[in-house]
């Protein structure tokens, strides 16, 4: 997130040769092993210690094709966005509401990426990971990576395990739009659209996206630092006895989500700068990195945050955002 590290070396994995592979997991035993896709998902708060392993592998194949869907594989290393896109030039439906979302398709299913009403387990089939215990090409099913908001078993007991070469989408050939967020609504009718497709959608996003969250090549920070809050159902009604402009959206009967960025706007932190860590000023959810701030600087700065909305709301945020 925008400050120096270090690491003991640097290693781009191109291939899925097994004798490499088999190697990476020596490195990984002997030294540690840390896999980055695009890294826009981390904070390092001191220099890693052993290899960084940076993702690199290409390719997106048609694996096969019916009258209304497609599956295809995508390699690990390709740029996410432009994945995306990709699809919607090839009349390929349903991710157009994860436009935008820095990093590379290896890390997607890491934290089940979602944005909008839509999560990649929507149109998740399944992976192929090099198993570091079994030195082999596995393939893992949606069901296996038990996936939930923000999570699977990648970030839990399945931790540094794999190795995610590809992973493979049910993606749809007739558009079914996934308008539910107000927020799109209102920016395609300021874009004076009236019938909208999926690439309208995908623009609308994009438009969401670039007014309220700071370009990461310009300005240091790792999007979206905190989850948005599952609380049970009461917690949310008490916020909304004091707040009715809460933003509450309901999970199930017996809970609800709520919006992280609106409890820290609302605790007074939009905007606020210590030195060059911050909290942005256009989206509370995200810190900001201005120039020279550590790591510890701006884990610190979370801490204090997430302490300020538990006085306030009684509410704990918990990081989305990966800490080395």
């Amino acid at each position: 997130m925008g400050l120096p590290i270090s690491c003991s070396r640097l290693y781009s994995l191109n291939s899925e040769n097994t004798d490499e592979l088999k190697n990476l997991g020596g490195i990984k035993n002997e030294q540690g092993l840390l896999i980055l896709g695009g890294g826009s998902n981390i904070l390092f708060t001191g220099d890693y210690k052993g290899t960084v392993c940076l993702n690199e592998l290409r390719g997106v194949n048609l694996l096969s094709e019916s009258n209304s869907t497609v599956t295809v594989r995508v390699a690990g290393g390709e740029n996410w966005h432009s994945f995306v896109l990709s699809c919607l030039d090839n009349g390929w439906y349903g991710l157009e509401n994860l436009s935008l979302i820095p990093g590379k398709v290896g890390a997607c299913p890491i934290q089940n990426i979602g944005a909008y009403g839509v999560e990649i387990k929507d149109f998740f089939v399944s992976l192929r990971a090099w198993d570091f215990e079994k030195e082999e090409i596995v393939s893992i099913s949606k069901e296996q990576c038990q996936f939930a908001y923000r999570d699977s078993i990648f970030k839990n007991h399945a931790k540094g395990r794999y190795l995610i070469l590809s992973v493979d989408f049910k993606l749809k050939k007739s558009p079914e739009l996934n308008t539910s967020y107000g927020i799109i609504e209102d920016k395609l009718s300021e874009m004076g659209v009236k019938q909208a497709t999926p690439k309208d959608v995908s623009n609308a996003v994009i438009s969401i996206r670039q007014s309220k969250l700071p370009d990461p090549d310009k300005l240091g920070n790792c999007g979206s630092f905190f989850k948005n809050p599952i609380v049970p159902k009461e917690v949310a009604e008490k916020v909304l006895s004091i707040h009715a402009n809460a933003p509450v959206y309901p999970v199930d009967e017996f809970s609800s989500k709520l919006a992280a960025g609106w409890l820290i706007d609302q605790a007074g932190w939009k905007g606020f700068r210590e030195g060059d860590a911050g909290v942005h000023k256009n989206q509370a959810l995200v810190l900001v990195n201005y120039g020279n701030a550590t790591g510890k600087q701006i884990y610190d700065l979370s801490s204090r945050i997430i302490q300020s909305i538990i006085e306030k709301f009684g509410i704990t945020l918990e990081r989305e955002v990966n800490i080395l």
